[in-house]
C-alpha cells in the first residue's frame, strides 16, 4: 500500500509519517527532509530556498517529480510532504491531511527550529504564501482543497501515539477492493 501524509508546517507530518511507516513496517520518505537538503546543500533557509523557487521553478517541479517517481516504482510506503497526496497521483491507495490551529503550528515550529514566535510567526506565513502560490501558478492545486484526502485529523486533538494508533486502523482497515471512493488525482507537470 502507499499512504501519504500532507499538511502545513508544524502540524507533525515528519512525525507522524515516520512513526506510521515504523507501525506499518513501511519506508518512510520526507518530502521536507529533501526540500531542507537541497536549502543547506545551497546555504540557505527553507524560507530563501522557497523564495529561490519563486524564481526557478526547476526546483519545485524537481522535487515533485521526484514524488511521483516514487509513488510509480515502490509500495509499502508512507510519502509525507505538503504536496504528497496530489504528487503521488493516482498511485496513492490512503491520502491523510493533518492540520493544527496557527499558534500550534508557530509554537511548535519556534520550538524545534530554536526562534521567537514572532519570527517563527512570520517565516510560517510568508513560507505558507508562497508555496500556496506556487502550487497555484505550477500545477493549478489550491492547497486549501481537501477533497482528494480520505482522511483529516487535527494533531493538536490528540498526541502523537493517539494520531498513528488511528491512522494505523485506517490503514489495516483499507480494502481495495471495496474502495468506491477513489479520487483520480493527475497533476499536469508541463503546465
Amino acid at each position: 500500500m502507499f499512504v501519504t501524509v500532507s499538511g502545513p508546517a508544524g502540524v507533525g507530518k515528519s512525525t507522524t509519517a515516520a512513526a506510521l511507516a515504523d507501525r506499518l513496517s513501511y519506508e518512510h520518505i520526507s518530502g521536507g527532509d529533501i526540500f531542507r537538503t537541497v536549502a543547506d546543500e545551497r546555504g540557505l533557509t527553507a524560507l530563501e530556498l522557497n523564495r529561490r523557487a519563486e524564481e526557478d521553478d526547476a526546483i519545485d517541479r524537481a522535487l515533485d517529480r521526484r514524488q511521483l517517481t516514487i509513488a510509480e516504482e515502490r509500495d509499502d510506503v508512507v510519502l509525507e510532504s505538503r504536496l504528497a497526496g496530489w504528487m503521488a497521483g493516482e498511485y496513492a491507495d490512503l491520502r491523510i491531511w493533518l492540520d493544527a490551529p496557527l499558534s500550534v503550528r508557530v509554537a511548535r515550529i519556534a520550538d524545534r527550529e530554536e526562534k521567537s514566535i514572532e519570527v517563527a510567526r512570520e517565516e510560517t506565513e510568508a513560507r505558507a504564501a508562497s508555496e500556496a502560490q506556487r502550487y497555484r501558478e505550477y500545477y493549478g492545486i489550491d492547497i486549501g482543497d481537501r477533497s482528494i484526502y480520505d482522511l483529516s485529523l487535527s494533531t493538536a486533538r490528540w498526541g502523537p501515539d493517539a494520531i498513528v494508533d488511528v491512522l494505523a486502523k485506517a490503514c489495516a482497515a483499507y480494502d481495495p477492493s471495496a474502495d468506491e471512493g477513489q479520487v483520480n488525482v493527475a497533476v499536469d507537470f508541463e503546465r
